[in-house]
């Protein structure tokens, strides 16, 4: 009974202020506003009117998901919860009648038809292969990221920026890398030292300087990319993989047991792997500045410059990209 008759007072007390009606003043003439030879500015000042009413009467809207901080703000390797790889439909697989035999060990059951995927052998999976890209970047390794499905472009080139590696959002060329020479021989190369800054004076050696090689690949969609993976394995070329339940999870070196076809899923995995490149990255800067180089400096010949002074940080660790 008190329930209703706070409500039914509330109800008059909207009503009565509603009813009244005060002509508004134009800001110019300070004259009332003729709202007969101006309708629309009647429709807007009465849907103002109403809403400095009826502004504060209900409740309040809590904070919602918002698809654009998985690319603005990725997260972190340690911030991968089971809430958010649900919430990003990780668990989702494909029909049972399309599934691989190989990924029994990742299917948690069956559900309508259609396997769920463990999400507690994803994350493990996940942070293994966080590891792994952190260790590559620590080290100086170039890591390359692939993603060639429409709409995995964003979430590609930032996690490739994020770990300051390579990306590829376009159709593999195949013998890219068993036929490099041939292929990406016009590719122009250059040297760096120990803190990323480009040494000059290198050029006329690289000329005949072999194609470089990823030192890692990263790859979101491995069945339309199956070359590729061939390619990474003659050479020897370790790689990571999202694997839904109809790939094959021999294909790929670190396998990651998730859904490929959900964006918001690619862009979770993409943005904890490029999180973690970017943790190697800052490592191994901090150890280059106390003077440790954590790769193996190339044995090209320093350059020779005017009055036969080498130049600055030729002898330092170089390293061709």
């Amino acid at each position: 009974m008190i329930i209703r008759q706070l409500l039914s007072r509330q109800e008059a007390l909207i009503q009565n202020e509603t009813s009244e009606y005060i002509t508004p003043i134009d800001d110019e003439t300070h004259a009332p506003v003729d709202y007969d030879l101006d309708p629309v500015s009647h429709k807007y000042h009465e849907t103002k009117r109403i809403q400095s009413t009826t502004g504060q009467l209900g409740t309040t809207v809590t904070p919602h998901y918002q698809p654009h901080t998985l690319l603005t703000n990725p997260p972190s390797p340690s911030s991968i919860t089971l809430e958010l790889l649900l919430a990003s439909q990780s668990h989702l697989g494909h029909s049972t009648s399309l599934w691989n035999p190989m990924n029994s060990r990742y299917i948690f059951g069956i559900r309508q038809g259609i396997h769920i995927i463990s999400l507690d052998v994803t994350a493990a999976y996940l942070r293994r292969a966080c590891r792994v890209v952190s260790g590559v970047a620590e080290h100086g390794g170039l890591i390359l990221f692939v993603g060639t499905r429409p709409g995995q472009t964003r979430a590609v080139v930032t996690a490739a920026q994020l770990a300051k590696g390579c990306h590829l959002f376009e159709r593999w060329i195949p013998g890219s890398i068993t036929n490099g020479h041939q292929i990406l021989g016009g590719c122009k190369l250059k040297v760096v030292d120990e803190f990323d800054r480009e040494i000059p004076g290198y050029n006329e050696q690289l000329l005949d300087a072999p194609a470089v090689k990823p030192d890692l690949v990263v790859c979101f969609n491995p069945l339309e990319n199956w070359v590729l993976l061939h390619e990474c394995g003659l050479n020897h070329i370790p790689t990571i993989g999202i694997i839904d339940t109809d790939a094959n999870p021999t294909w790929v070196t670190y396998p990651i047991p998730a859904n490929d076809d959900s964006l918001r899923c690619i862009q979770v995995i993409a943005g904890a792997l490029g999180k973690a490149g970017e943790e190697g990255q800052a490592r191994r800067r901090a150890r280059a500045e106390q003077g440790d180089v954590t790769y193996t400096p190339s044995d090209l010949d320093p350059p020779e410059v005017t009055g036969g002074i080498k130049s600055e940080g030729s002898e330092a660790a170089a390293h061709s990209s």
